[in-house]
């Protein structure tokens, strides 16, 4: 899913229309850019902004508390969906983007160094639009991420299933908690399993009991603060012969690494929509 993204975006030639400059972050101050001007942005892709009626990215970022001039730490941004909202915004009000990335040479995800790339290219090609976004990895076995103890708000966004199938999710949280100032807060959109039963560790579907993730984040450190249905989709049914990715935007007919199923009706997953999503907000005690 990560490098069909990376590939659409590799292929795209046009050239995105900068946000207005700003003198400095003082002359920011004077006049901020507001969440709402960012996503609607030029430099956003109209597949993406068809998706917002889902992922709702000025909502959900205003009830995880993002302002102007904060540091924010996104693990693995994929094609950058969110990193078109964050790092314009944040460039514009003296605020400042880390990319956990993810981590080339991990076996679990091969395709590791060519979706790196491919977001450092988008980045590098519009820095009026994006400014410096720095670029460290997160994996099983890299190391601490920076800012160190100084960022405002980590964000993980629809990866904690990845990150459960390759067996480094507790990691994921505790380097959210050290990358944190005290006070600082983790926000969490991820697919949501239907309560109860046991928690496959391994999110074999692509779901997430949400007891389970709030579990793993208070074992690293974290207070939980609050919950929001901002990502709700009362429609998913939470069984589809290829787990989640059957439904938009993957639309898998096949299971994940194989070749589409031609003929596969796709209608009644694509009426249902995006996935039913928990958007949860975490703090590190000070």
């Amino acid at each position: 899913m990560l490098a069909a993204g990376a590939a659409a975006l590799a292929g795209c030639g046009r050239k995105p229309a900068a946000p207005a400059e700003r003198a400095s972050p003082a002359a920011a101050k004077v006049h901020e850019v507001t969440l709402q001007e960012v996503v609607a942005g030029d430099w956003r892709p109209a597949a993406d902004k068809a998706r917002d009626k889902w992922r709702h990215p000025v909502e959900s970022l205003t009830f995880w508390g993002l302002k102007p001039g904060m540091t924010v730490v996104e693990f693995w941004p994929g094609a950058g969906w969110y990193t078109d909202v964050l790092a314009p915004y944040l460039k514009q009000t003296g605020g400042k983007l880390y990319a956990a990335d993810l981590q080339v040479g991990d076996p679990s995800e091969p395709a590791a160094a060519e979706i790196v790339e491919a977001y450092r290219r988008k980045l590098e090609a519009s820095p009026r639009v994006y400014g410096k976004v720095e670029i460290a990895a997160f994996g099983p076995t890299s190391g601490p991420l920076p800012p160190a103890g100084g960022a405002d708000m980590v964000l993980f966004l629809r990866n904690v299933h990845n990150w459960m199938a390759g067996g480094f999710a507790e990691k994921a949280f505790h380097d959210a908690f050290a990358v944190l100032k005290p006070g600082g807060v983790l926000g969490v959109e991820e697919h949501r399993a239907a309560p109860g039963g046991v928690q496959d560790v391994l999110a074999g579907n692509g779901y997430v009991q949400e007891a389970y993730v709030r579990q793993l984040a208070q074992e690293a450190g974290f207070a939980f603060d609050k919950s929001s249905e901002i990502n709700a989709n009362p429609a998913d049914l939470k069984d589809y012969p290829f787990g989640v990715w059957t439904l938009p935007p993957t639309r898998l007919s096949a299971p994940r690494g194989q070749p589409a199923k031609p003929g596969f009706d796709h209608s009644k997953y694509d009426a249902i929509g995006e996935s039913d999503r928990m958007t949860l907000r975490f703090v590190k005690p000070k």
